[in-house]
């Protein structure tokens, strides 16, 4: 942008000559209006009240009574003559006025925020980005020679700070006050400290001027240097000084990093940030280095598992500075409060935790990075251990455990993350895959010191939080080792040492929770029992995974939904509540990776395979959990269970079923009437079952599950057996004369159609339950159309033409079905079944003026006739003689005979 230097340094020096131009003249413009303002109030002293002071005359008054102080100027009252009066006045019993309110300060009009505030920050962020670039320039255009570009970069960093201090000291002279976010002492010592970092970094990464020990004093000299300015001029030098010193690194860069150099460089700038984070207790300081430490970590990344030295250095160097300077109540932290988790502290170590990972995992489990990850974490407990405040980062810790094995596991188990398209690119085994025996022997030494660590924190904290985090981590972290310790070395096939294991960890929580159960209560213990016996219920679960066949997780997990909650029943915990209702989740999602369960080994055999365990535990154990958990109240835990036990349930019949009708094929594309025949008589009974019991336990989950089945027995209905199954459309052998498909398709469905709108009549709306009347009566005439059909036709009804006699059968049918539902309806006084009486008669009659007219002749007419004929009249007359009298009125009483007559 310049083609000469001394024009660009020219220009610097006039901008910052116009910076201190426009404060001279703010400074004249303030002293001005007091000036001004004393002046306006001339009845001062004649009232005794003494004016405001002037800046100059609260300077004075600060110095000792000794001292030879100027006078002052003489506009102001001599403050020592007014004070006999005001004396005299309190001595006669007169109240002394009260002191004059401060003079307004004026508001900042546009020029006043630009020059005052803007024209700062942009200058002080232009001086430091003008040192940067000038190193880069000059590099570029190749005009200065490397030791004279960083001498030029020293020198500049000196004049800044000199700048920064002089003007710190000028100000301090004339007690004018600072702008708190616009302070140019400040930002002029933070440019000239982040330009030093940049200078002497490039001096001994670019150029190699400085061999690595004088470049770690130079920039640990910096660093405090900047510590001990920042102490002086605020956080507007703490902020700035790191953001600087974080992404010099980036500003002045090379093509051969060398990342030992700047890491050693970033846990300098790390440790002087957090001395002055925790010097002038400024918390978001440490948040901010701990960002940017963290973020060093996501580029380093990318040059493969060879670098994990340096890698590993950065993350254990950071988490070695925040837990002596960071974390409260360790070491040099700042104080803590007993009992309290604290964020920063917790996350500080979870930040250094996170970074350790990943290099695990970009360095495929290298023995290096697994060794520094295991210190970490190692580090997590101890502090976590002697510091409240960091108790958090050991919930941390057992995640981030879990990640990495899990990793390892599925990484040698690419088959475990198989799609429909084929394996995830990038899963598969490597030849630099951390060795078995490293992570057998870490797992073996996780699994025991959080176990042992969570145990014996057990009484040792005095708030309720910290016991429950020790506890979980203490259930959470050796079962989640074992489980992916097994999918690794066992590719979850049968496993007898796996499970023997298994029992050995449940009986090891077993004695843990019969331990704590006989000690006094103490908060936070009551949750830690529960969640140790739930972890003793979970080992059992996987014991009888690992032994048994891998459809058996399945089961495993769902009994454990049902064991945790009846847990919850005997300490009642939230915590228990949604634990139970997370399993029913995870074993909904397992059955959606693979509704078979074991896949093809599910079996052929009709109700007796696989998916009758598979699909029958769980629903069981969910509707046990469910009983449990009402007892706790209804909430979002409870509906969770209660709509799993329904789905099982529901998806064990379904499963059933195709497996059956279609030779245990779950996966085939088309079904048929008997399928969705039985589909239909299957959901219309769970539903009638889920009415009765929604009226004792008033559940929405229950009300809705309802409705759902009868949903879909109403769309299976419509589209399947009247529809694309119907075997009037279709060509399919229905079977035998009585026991037939129409039997199951058509019969039984009407029937429990029927008993399904008696069981919502009165308890839902009055066209709901009709609806499902009219499916019902739908369904009957269509069994008794398509079973005439059947007797004239055989078992193909769709085959051949319709004869007079059967025309005839068809209208004889339907009479006598109307007479009979007439009967029912004046029988048990139902008025539903006398409208479904007079809906098929009509619809008889109706045949007989439009198809019997025209289609049937000779005696078959006049019988058809006839016989409809002499049944409305007999229609007539039960309607007369039987319903109408019931409802007839009484005679009124005869009047009583008069005494007299």
């Amino acid at each position: 942008m310049f083609d000469d230097p001394f024009v660009f340094f020219a220009l610097v020096i006039a901008i910052v000559a116009l910076i201190f131009a426009r404060k001279a003249m703010n400074q004249v413009a303030e002293l001005r209006q007091r000036l001004e303002a004393i002046q306006a109030t001339p009845t001062a002293a004649a009232a005794h009240v003494p004016p405001p002071l002037t800046p100059f005359e609260a300077f004075e008054r600060t110095l000792p009574p000794a001292s030879a102080a100027p006078t002052p100027p003489p506009i102001a009252p001599d403050v020592e003559s007014v004070a006999p009066a005001e004396a005299s006045e309190q001595a006669a019993g007169g109240a002394a006025p009260p002191p004059p309110p401060p003079l307004p300060q004026p508001d900042r009009g546009f020029e006043e925020t630009v020059g005052t505030r803007w024209v700062v920050w942009i200058g002080g962020l232009t001086l430091a980005l003008g040192g940067f670039f000038m190193v880069r320039y000059s590099i570029e255009a190749g005009l200065l020679g490397p030791g004279v570009r960083t001498m030029l970069g020293g020198l500049f960093a000196l004049a800044l700070l000199l700048a920064g201090e002089w003007t710190r000291r000028k100000e301090s002279i004339s007690t004018i006050e600072a702008l708190p976010i616009a302070n140019i002492p400040a930002i002029l010592t933070a440019a000239g400290t982040a330009v030093a970092f940049a200078t002497v970094y490039a001096a001994y990464a670019l150029y190699g001027f400085l061999v690595p020990a004088t470049a770690f004093i130079l920039l640990g000299l910096v660093a405090m240097g900047t510590l001990a300015a920042a102490l002086l001029h605020g956080p507007a030098l703490a902020g700035l000084g790191v953001v600087g010193a974080f992404v010099t690194p980036i500003l002045v860069s090379s093509d051969k990093p060398d990342f030992w150099a700047l890491y050693i460089y970033l846990a300098i700038v790390t440790a002087a940030a957090f001395g002055l984070a925790r010097v002038r207790l400024w918390r978001w300081l440490a948040v901010t280095t701990i960002a940017f430490a963290l973020l060093w970590t996501f580029p380093c990344l990318q040059c493969g598992p060879s670098m994990v030295g340096p890698h590993a250095f950065h993350v254990l160097a950071g988490f070695i500075l925040a837990a002596l300077l960071v974390v409260c109540g360790f070491m040099f932290g700042p104080p803590a409060d007993e009992g309290e988790v604290e964020p920063i502290s917790s996350g500080s170590l979870a930040a250094y935790l996170l970074g350790a990972t990943l290099i695990v995992l970009n360095s495929f489990h290298a023995d290096t990075a697994m060794i520094v990850f295991g210190l970490l974490v190692a580090g997590s407990l101890f502090v976590a251990w002697r510091s409240d405040a960091a108790a958090g980062a050991v919930g941390a810790a057992a995640a981030l455990v879990f990640v990495v094995f899990a990793e390892w596991a599925v990484r040698a188990n690419p088959d475990m993350l198989v799609l429909p398209d084929g394996p995830l690119q990038g899963i598969g085994p490597s030849a630099t895959d951390g060795s078995v025996s490293l992570h057998l022997i870490s797992a073996a030494i996780f699994a025991a010191g959080f176990g042992a660590a969570g145990f014996l924190a057990q009484g040792r904290f005095a708030g309720p939080v910290i016991p429950v985090i020790w506890s979980a981590a203490a259930v959470f972290t050796p079962v989640a080792l074992l489980v992916a310790l097994y999918a690794r070395i066992a590719h979850l096939d049968r496993s007898i040492p796996f499970a023997i294991l298994a029992v050995i960890l449940a009986v090891a929580y077993a004695a843990a929770t019969e331990i704590l159960s006989k000690r006094d209560d103490r908060p936070g213990l009551q949750a830690s029992i529960a969640l140790f016996a739930t972890g003793s219920l979970a080992a059992l679960a996987l014991a009888l995974t690992f032994a048994l066949e891998k459809g058996w997780l399945t089961i495993a997990l769902a009994l454990m939904s049902a064991g945790t909650a009846w847990i919850s029943t005997q300490r009642p915990i939230s915590f228990l509540r949604a634990l139970a209702a997370i399993l029913a989740g995870i074993v909904v999602l397992r059955i959606g990776y693979e509704p078979r369960i074991v896949g093809q080994a599910v079996g052929t055999t009709p109700i007796f395979n696989w998916l009758l365990w598979g699909y029958g535990i769980p629903a069981a154990s969910f509707w046990a959990g469910s009983i449990l958990l009402r007892r706790g109240g209804d909430d979002a835990p409870l509906r969770t269970v209660e709509s799993a036990a329904i789905l099982f349930t529901v998806l064990l019949a379904f499963m059933e079923i195709r497996h059956a009708v279609n030779n245990g094929d779950v996966y085939r594309q088309s079904a048929g009437l008997t399928e969705v025949a039985l589909q239909v008589c299957v959901a219309l009974a769970m539903a009638i079952g889920l009415e009765r019991l929604r009226i004792r336990t008033g559940s929405v989950i229950h009300n809705a599950g309802a409705i759902l089945l009868t949903a879909f027995a109403g769309l299976a209905t419509v589209f399947g057996l009247l529809l694309l199954e119907n075997p009037m459309l279709r060509w399919i052998d229905v079977g035998g004369i009585v026991i037939n498909l129409l039997l199951l398709g058509y019969a039984l469905p009407a029937v429990l159609a029927l008993l399904l709108s008696y069981a919502v009549a009165g308890r839902r709306p009055v066209a709901y339950a009709n609806t499902i009347a009219a499916a019902a009566l739908i369904l009957a005439l269509a069994y008794v159309t398509f079973e005439i059909r059947r007797m004239y036709h055989g078992p193909a009804i769709s085959v051949g033409p319709t004869t007079g006699a059967e025309q005839y059968t068809y209208s004889i049918a339907y009479l006598a079905f109307g007479v009979v539902l007439l009967g029912i309806g004046i029988l048990f006084n139902s008025q539903r079944a006398r409208l479904a009486s007079a809906v098929v008669i009509g619809l008889t009659i109706l045949k007989a003026f439009m198809i019997d007219m025209s289609t049937l002749t000779g005696v078959y007419r006049a019988l058809s006739f006839m016989c409809l004929g002499l049944v409305l009249v007999a229609i007539g007359w039960l309607y007369q003689r039987i319903l109408f009298r019931r409802q007839a009125a009484a005679p009124p009483p005869a009047p009583a005979a008069s005494s007299g007559s």
